[in-house]
């Protein structure tokens, strides 16, 4: 990412892909949604178990967004029993590597507060 420098009178700004970049994915819970997804597709109530402190109603509002923009697929099993899977689509899978990065980086910088892992 390059960022143009200020010149006189200009005012910093942050580039726009990475406003947008985080206002989505610093949505508490999206990224770890990704990252618990990047294992591999999971139903519903796997995720809840894997994502400890959200709820239901957040989770299923996180996959929807996330289906909206493209990142995730919902899958309906037919039965029985009847089953819904979520996992990654291709543009949700190109973000892997950058969410390795932050975590990688997270890892080296940021001390370890709270809970390990998706």
């Amino acid at each position: 990412m390059t960022v143009p420098s200020p010149v006189d009178g200009d005012t910093r700004a942050c580039p726009g892909g990475l406003t947008r970049a985080f206002a989505f994915l610093g949505k508490r819970w999206n990224g770890m949604i990704l990252g618990t997804l990047a294992q591999g597709s999971a139903g519903f109530a796997e995720l809840t178990r894997a994502l400890p402190g959200i709820s239901e109603s957040v989770l299923s509002d996180r996959l929807g967004e996330l289906n909206r923009v493209g990142l995730v697929t919902r899958t309906v099993r037919q039965g029985p029993p009847l089953g819904v899977s979520y996992g990654l689509t291709e543009r949700g899978t190109a973000l892997l590597p950058a969410l390795d990065a932050l975590a990688r980086w997270a890892d080296e910088n940021l001390p370890a507060e709270g809970p390990e892992g998706c």
